[in-house]
């Protein structure tokens, strides 16, 4: 099981990493720019003093004046100031800038006992009175003098590890405020997530009673406001729940009190047993009927097996339909008559889906109609559309909304149930069913084909 977190500490994570990632990315591209800056100031700063104290060198050595005094050269930009020293084959110190006799001495004592012959061209020396840049510019061969010029680096490295050192500061005081913000931003979302996450307890224990909750976040509102929406369709569910099983009841009362009552009439001897038990069959299939559509209702709420939908021509399906219920249309003298595509009319759907739709539309216009019913099917684009239309009475204004609603029965209803399960094998291949009044009831099913 994967490991769980406060969403403060996730927060607190996200805020401390980015802000450290950023202000350290801030601090190692801030050192490499002061770096390469004034490595390259106190480069050009001491290839200046180099060329001087060599040309100084050399005219000393020239005029024969001994080593005299070397010039200092400043630098006005960065502010580093720079000279020269001679030592001798010893080591010893020889000439020294006035007042800087201590750094020529810890120079002169950091070179004792080096090799010297080959040129040392900008060395970052650190000693106790600062840091330097250094050159070694000769070796005398004939007298073994060895002249070094040297820029005073102390006040830069001072001043870059003040600004290093403020940069760590921030970078505590931003980690300090990434703390603060993330307990505040933490609340702010916590306090939502607490009392949405006790609504949903409430819902799932069966108090479906509406909140009024506003939140500063739109996100927790628009949660809110679904939810709302969910425990009132919940409600209306339960309510439809308490419907259907009255009415189930109900239904099923009716035959079996009729069929008890037969039965107890072939029992006592107060009813013929032939006439009594014709009844008994009559009801019993009345029943058995509604137990299968009671059970393919219940079976249409899941998902369209997949892999069992195959393309039938719902033409041949509809003519299916009309044979199996022919006989009853010419007892009461009702005609058919078909408007068919003269080209197959193909749908991929499972032959007794198919026949429980049709099957009861047929049934419901047979009920009703006066004379014919009018079956239509046709392609069209990317859709598919077939039609059931009898010449009866129509359906009442105030039935319309409910036709489809389980166990509602108009005037001439039978058991509320067909209805119901075209309009659950309609809407289970992604259709819509919808009727209408034109010189008799209409249902029309449209299915897409795209």
């Amino acid at each position: 099981m994967k490991k769980q977190r406060h969403i403060q500490t996730h927060i607190l994570r996200s805020l401390v990493g980015l802000t450290c990632g950023i202000l350290l990315a801030v601090i190692l591209v801030f050192n490499l720019s002061v770096r390469g800056y004034i490595r390259s100031r106190v480069s050009a700063q001491l290839e200046t003093v180099s060329k001087s104290a060599s040309e100084t060198w050399e005219d000393n050595m020239r005029d024969r004046k001994g080593m005299g005094r070397f010039d200092e050269h400043k630098d006005r930009i960065t502010g580093t100031r720079g000279s020269a020293i001679v030592l001798d084959e010893d080591g010893t110190l020889l000439s020294a800038p006035p007042g800087d006799e201590e750094v020529g001495q810890e120079l002169a004592a950091y070179f004792c006992g080096q090799d010297l012959r080959d040129d040392i061209k900008n060395r970052t020396v650190t000693l106790e009175s600062g840091t330097y840049a250094v050159s070694v510019l000769k070796d005398s061969a004939e007298d073994g003098r060895t002249l070094i010029a040297y820029v005073d680096m102390t006040a830069l490295t001072a001043f870059t590890r003040q600004v290093n050192l403020m940069m760590l500061v921030i970078v505590l005081g931003a980690i300090l405020l990434s703390v603060l913000l993330s307990r505040r931003i933490a609340r702010s979302f916590a306090s939502p997530v607490r009392s949405l996450s006790a609504f949903a307890e409430e819902i799932g224990s069966g108090k479906l009673e509406p909140r009024e909750m506003q939140f500063e976040d739109a996100e927790f509102t628009s949660l809110a406001d679904s939810m709302n929406r969910m425990v009132n369709d919940l409600n209306e569910a339960k309510k439809r729940q308490e419907v259907f099983f009255q009415n189930v009841s109900h239904e099923l009362r009716t035959p079996l009190t009729s069929i008890r009552g037969n039965a107890e009439g072939i029992v006592c001897g107060l009813m013929e047993p032939k006439s009594a038990g014709k009844v008994i069959l009559t009801e019993s299939d009345k029943l058995g009927g509604m137990v299968e559509e009671l059970l393919y209702l219940s079976r249409m709420g899941k998902a369209v097996p997949e892999g069992l939908a195959e393309p039938l021509d719902l033409r041949e399906v509809l003519s299916l339909c009309v044979s199996e219920q022919r006989a009853e249309a010419e007892n009461r003298k009702i005609a058919f008559c078909y408007a068919f595509d003269s080209d197959p009319v193909l749908f991929p759907i499972r032959e007794q889906d198919a026949q429980q739709l049709f099957g009861n539309l047929i049934s419901n216009a047979l009920r009703y109609a006066q004379s014919r019913i009018l079956l239509t099917c046709r392609q069209e684009d990317s859709a598919v559309f077939v039609s059931v239309a009898d010449d009866g009475p129509g359906v009442a204004p105030e039935d319309l909304p409910h036709v489809f609603e389980r166990f509602y029965k108009g005037a001439g209803g039978r058991h509320g149930i067909g209805l119901s399960i075209a309009q659950s094998v309609t809407e289970a291949y992604h259709g819509s069913i919808s009727v209408k009044n034109c010189d008799g009831a209409v249902f029309e099913v449209r299915f897409p084909t795209e």
